[in-house]
């Protein structure tokens, strides 16, 4: 069995933050919130994603446990197979090429057989190019999805949601802080550290584009 990607998560009894951390630190704390009869809903993000995790938090810790370990486990599997897929998929088993349909203009496609290796080659060589140049914008936008689908379930029904969308997708860092200073505190808190991964990333992306490798 492989191991799993370190990933965070953060876990909320309604507008209160319980923990942040791995996954079983956070869902053992949420269990023993649920177990104590406190009737907050509970929702466990991924900080990465802004995903909410689904977890069944009913019977005993051990069977929890149980539950959790198997749902960790498929995730893994489900991983390795993309992964093995992705190494060794259909095509040429031992490169990991996929056969797929390419659709392009006659000129396209006699400049890549004019190029070295052929339209084959080339297209990866492009392609990998393209990966290695778009890295940067491709983390910055995850990272502000991840902020954006933490604050439309967490405060998408809070006084001034909208404006603090749209003060957040345009960067506008002191409206953004204005119009969620009524929010409650932990919510508040997370998407802060949440927007400053996203804007971190935005930076990085900005600096990559003027330094381009």
């Amino acid at each position: 069995m492989g191991e799993e990607k370190q990933r965070n998560y953060t876990g909320f009894a309604g507008h209160r933050l319980l923990v942040s951390g791995e996954l079983t630190e956070v869902a053992l704390k949420a269990k023993a919130w649920l177990d104590r009869g406190d009737s907050a809903p509970i929702l466990i993000f991924e900080d990465e994603t802004g995903t909410p995790v689904d977890l069944d938090f009913r019977g005993s810790l051990y069977e929890f446990l149980d539950k959790l370990e198997k749902k960790r486990a498929r995730r893994v599997e489900a991983e390795q197979a993309v992964e093995e897929t992705r190494r060794s998929g259909p095509g040429r088993p031992k490169l990991g090429v996929v056969s797929r349909e390419v659709s392009l203009l006659p000129r396209h496609w006699d400049w890549l057989n004019s190029q070295p290796g052929g339209a084959s080659v080339t297209l990866r060589k492009l392609v990998e190019e393209a990966k290695r140049n778009s890295s940067g914008a491709d983390r910055a936008r995850r990272s502000q999805e991840a902020a954006y689908k933490f604050m439309s379930i967490m405060a998408g029904d809070f006084p001034g949601f909208e404006e603090a969308s749209r003060a957040f997708f345009a960067n506008d860092s002191e409206r953004l802080e204005q119009l969620i200073q009524p929010w409650p505190e932990d919510v508040r808190e997370h998407l802060r550290r949440l927007v400053a991964i996203a804007r971190r990333d935005l930076e990085n992306a900005a600096r990559e584009d003027r330094n381009p490798r």
